[in-house]
């Protein structure tokens, strides 16, 4: 049997400019590219899960892709350890590459398989992609990670400049995958790609945003950006989250058209290594005093929040987006983020789970860090006492109700609701609250 390589399709949906494809090619053995549906994943998504539907045309159009070259994609479904374990009995495997994964489970799966591919003597390797910088490629002087943003975005922009070689930053320098893609094994016998009903799903109904973006919004992102009323941001997150595009290609074009563009792609990074550095994140407040929050819990509330029926018109209008579309505008994100948290006092782990049940872009990194920002509970969090009025922040930001009364059609008649809750009433629960728990 010929020896060959595997290429491990994860959050890295593109031929072009891959690091661990970039590797596994120019390894001079032929490669196969693999792309396995975790059901340890799928099994807690809803059957409709608009990602879902995303992730299976991205497949689809990478096997498109691969086979203008002459190859195949070798699409399997089910636990991806099993998954492994059959491939090894059919094909002589020298290596396997892939690109590294950093949130908790792809951790444990990946330490899990790292032991497996050493006892049957096959190599592994995995490379950084899906940020510019890992986690311990930007540190403090004294070797410890940042925890406060603006420092970290600091460093992060000395090293860009610290490698510019011809007008460009090494950083941003693409991998030239095309050179080698004489290199993918020819028409491997691989099954056709399942369906998305084989897999479980049904389509979705959710429309999902273009990779690609119009330049002049990101020329004026820094003007347009917190007006949900305005096509000012990109709507590519779920394109970086699968990575249907390449970080280092946007943050390039960033880096010349907007820089408060590319600061919101340096908060990606520093989520990034917090999660890393700082995995409890994921399940416990950043600064542990925070856990000691006695959080309400309301069912009812919880329901009006979900549904977007609060009384408080901006944040139900941000709600009704997020519920109908997979999205929700960044300013109002951070709107409904502080209302479930600060005037329902309520724990922001159950809205974080109801983002990533929802959001199209759905990151755990970033999505952690929004929330423990909102919750005053994360790094680089806003003081617990700076609670947003929902009413000023309408004003200041949707002023004409462009916005909400796209979302609240409703609002100003007898059928939209009354406030679930006084603002200036959960302001001062609020605070009391806090401070009986950080004193």
């Amino acid at each position: 049997m010929q020896k060959v390589a595997f290429f491990w399709f994860r959050r890295d949906l593109r031929l072009e400019d891959n690091a661990g494809l970039y590797h596994a090619l120019k390894s001079g053995k032929k490669v196969i590219c693999i792309f396995i549906f975790d059901t340890n994943i799928l099994q807690h998504l809803p059957k409709d899960d608009a990602r879902v539907s995303f992730l299976h045309e991205a497949i689809v159009q990478l096997d498109q892709s691969l086979q203008s070259h002459g190859s195949k994609l070798m699409v399997k479904i089910g636990k991806p350890v099993e998954v492994w374990a059959d491939i090894v009995k059919e094909y002589h495997i020298a290596d396997v590459y892939t690109n590294k994964d950093f949130e908790p489970y792809a951790n444990e799966r990946d330490g899990y398989l790292k032991t497996f591919f050493t006892s049957k003597d096959i190599g592994i390797h995995t490379y950084k992609d899906h940020v510019i910088f890992e986690a311990d490629e930007v540190l403090k002087d004294d070797g410890k990670p940042y925890t406060v943003f603006t420092p970290y975005k600091r460093k992060w922009l000395a090293k860009i400049e610290s490698r510019i070689e011809k007008g460009l930053s090494f950083y941003y320098k693409a991998y030239p995958t095309h050179k080698y893609f004489k290199h993918f094994l020819p028409s491997p016998k691989v099954p056709a790609i399942p369906s998305l009903e084989e897999i479980g799903f049904t389509p979705s109904s959710i429309k999902v945003p273009p990779k690609e973006v119009k330049q002049g919004i990101i020329k004026d992102y820094d003007k347009d950006r917190d007006f949900p009323a305005i096509d000012g941001t990109s709507r590519l997150g779920i394109h970086f989250r699968f990575g249907t595009i390449s970080i280092r290609d946007k943050a390039m074009k960033a880096a010349h058209l907007n820089a408060t563009y590319l600061s919101e792609l340096i908060w990606r990074d520093f989520y990034a290594q917090i999660l890393t550095h700082f995995p409890h994140v994921a399940a416990r407040s950043f600064r542990p005093e925070y856990d000691k929050i006695e959080w309400r819990y309301d069912e009812t509330e919880f329901d009006k929040w979900k549904n977007g029926m609060t009384g408080y018109p901006i944040v139900d209008a941000g709600m009704r987006e997020l519920n109908a579309t997979g999205h929700m505008h960044n300013r109002v994100r951070m709107i409904t983020a502080s209302f479930l948290t600060k005037h329902l006092l309520m724990d922001w782990r159950l809205g974080e789970a109801y983002f990533a049940e929802r959001l199209l872009d759905f990151d755990l990194a970033s999505n952690n860090g929004g929330w423990q920002w909102a919750a005053g509970c994360g790094t680089d969090a806003a003081p617990y006492f700076r609670i947003f009025s929902p009413a000023a922040q309408e004003k200041k930001f949707d002023k004409d109700r462009v916005y909400i009364k796209k979302w609240v059609p409703e609002i100003g008649t007898q059928s939209y609701p009354n406030p679930v809750v006084d603002h200036a009433y959960a302001r001062e629960r609020c605070l009391l609250a806090y401070k009986t728990a950080l004193k």
